[in-house]
């Protein structure tokens, strides 16, 4: 009897991994969702192109396909609707893509696709959209299968009955115990039924509590106006996918649910009444406008530490880069004797000091149209020319030199002695570009950079010292004095000037 018992019962095998085609152009996307559905163990398999996706799926069907939108050749509609024309394919299709108006989602569907998810995704979006479609699949595997034993079995009124109570049964279980929350509401809002997960979404105990509670479902949105609107393009369209609304719970808090909705229509095209899905994604939301917030926090910062064309060329390629810049005017300013005064005085005071300094340089920076560069300790430096070619640079930094010599006068020492700049220029070829992986600066280097950096730290104080370039270039607009030539270590013996001013037939514009 035992040994019977044992050779009927049925050798249970582990169901083999589902199959998963992945249809999209771009490689990255390919290798992320691989990855994504790999990890839970599905087969995975990639086509780069609409007519690749078609044949894959002609030679061996998957078990579902997540489908770009956006591709050559052939776009993701067009695929979905060519597949569907294939006789007998019910392949389930997943839209995955960035485009997110409804008018997008409306077409997918459309088009023959079950669901449609946006970018950028989530990852236990995609895998539980995954599953629920696989879920569904089997199913209506099974109900065929059903289907197909109820009509054989035509004459047995009883066992028909049977088996349709059954599925009744099922339906009423994955009802009552579904994951997302389920309604149907009639056409003026009121609800015919709810199941246990949507008042729970709303905060209340039981189904019954909320149909008791809620009159009309308009009443529980934020912005009733949209929910009729929403209703209306329902009307008209059939359904709709993933609409994000504001409503309100029973304990009047807000939050963020994402809806599916459908009309339900009479034999005659009446609207018989309104049946759908509900997640709460108030999490989702939140995170993503963390995110979006972060990445503008993020590009403010980049912003504020490097030149707007570079930043931007930084967001469009991660990749180091160079360039030579000729000719850009260089200026090196250094306080003198501000590491005698800084030793002697309060670090506070000392930071606090600088920072005044240096901010009213950097408003005259702005002014002239000019960019700086960077501060070490007390060195301040800047560039005109740089990253942005413009006419006048030189004479314009030139004018800022002289500007901040007059703005350090402003600043005094404990002894009541006024600060003293020490300043140096000259214009030449830079090679200007972004170093550094963590924390990247923009900078600039070659003989013109040591010889600007030379005429600083040789100058007098309080004084411009200028470069014979500087000189040759400006004479006519500014006065200089000539000085004896230096001997400058590393460069020779060197002509240099002094910037006496603007020249009086040149100030202010003349």
């Amino acid at each position: 009897m035992t040994s019977t018992t044992l050779q009927s019962r049925p050798i249970s095998r582990p169901a083999p991994p589902a199959t998963i085609l992945i249809v999209d152009d771009r490689l990255d996307n390919l290798h992320v969702l691989s990855q994504i559905l790999e990890s839970e163990g599905y087969c995975v398999r990639k086509a780069t192109s609409g007519d690749m996706a078609i044949r894959s799926v002609a030679e061996l069907p998957p078990d579902l396909i997540l489908l770009d939108v956006n591709m050559p050749q052939m776009d993701g509609y067009t695929v979905c609707r060519r597949l569907r024309e294939q006789e007998g394919n019910r392949v389930p299709i997943i839209f995955v893509s960035a485009l997110n108006a409804v008018s997008n989602k409306i077409e997918g569907f459309n088009a023959g696709a079950v669901d449609y998810i946006t970018k950028p995704f989530q990852p236990d979006e995609v895998l539980a959209r995954v599953d629920l479609q696989l879920k569904v699949q089997r199913l209506q595997e099974r109900l065929q299968v059903q289907t197909s034993v109820l009509e054989q079995q035509n004459k047995q009124l009883q066992n028909e009955i049977v088996q349709r109570q059954q599925i009744e049964q099922t339906y009423r279980s994955l009802f009552e115990n579904a994951s997302e929350g389920i309604f149907q509401i009639s056409p003026d809002g009121h609800y015919i039924a709810i199941n246990p997960k949507l008042s729970s979404i709303y905060g209340y105990s039981s189904p019954q509590e909320m149909m008791e509670d809620v009159t009309n479902a308009t009443q529980q949105y934020a912005d009733p106006a949209s929910r009729a609107d929403l209703l209306d393009y329902v009307k008209q369209y059939g359904k709709v996918m993933e609409v994000v609304s504001q409503v309100r719970c029973k304990d009047g808090a807000l939050i963020w649910v994402s809806e599916n909705v459908r009309a339900a229509l009479a034999a005659d095209g009446r609207v018989t009444h309104f049946e759908g899905t509900v997640q709460d994604v108030t999490r989702r939301i939140y995170s993503e406008q963390i995110i979006r917030q972060e990445q503008q926090r993020s590009d403010q910062l980049i912003a504020d530490l490097l030149p707007p064309p570079i930043a931007q060329r930084l967001k469009s390629s991660s990749t180091p880069f160079a360039d030579t810049v000729n000719p850009v005017g260089i200026l090196f300013a250094d306080l003198v004797s501000f590491t005698e005064f800084s030793a002697a005085a309060p670090p506070q005071h000392t930071v606090a000091l600088l920072n005044q300094i240096f901010s009213a340089f950097d408003e005259l920076v702005d002014q002239h149209g000019l960019e700086k560069i960077k501060t070490i300790g007390d060195a301040y430096m800047v560039a005109a020319g740089v990253p942005t070619p413009c006419p006048h640079s030189l004479e314009a930094i030139a004018q800022l030199a002289l500007d901040m010599q007059a703005a350090i006068g402003r600043f005094y020492k404990v002894d009541g002695r006024p600060f003293q700049l020490r300043i140096g220029l000259h214009v030449g070829s830079v090679v200007a570009g972004v170093i550094g992986k963590r924390k990247r600066t923009f900078d600039m280097w070659g003989h013109a950079v040591n010889l600007a950096s030379r005429m600083e730290e040789t100058s007098p104080a309080g004084r411009i010292q200028v470069s014979s370039d500087v000189y040759r270039q400006l004479k006519k607009k500014f006065a200089f004095k000539r000085c004896s030539p230096l001997q400058i270590q590393g460069i020779g013996r060197t002509q240099t000037y002094l910037l006496q001013g603007r020249r009086a037939e040149f100030v202010a514009g003349g």
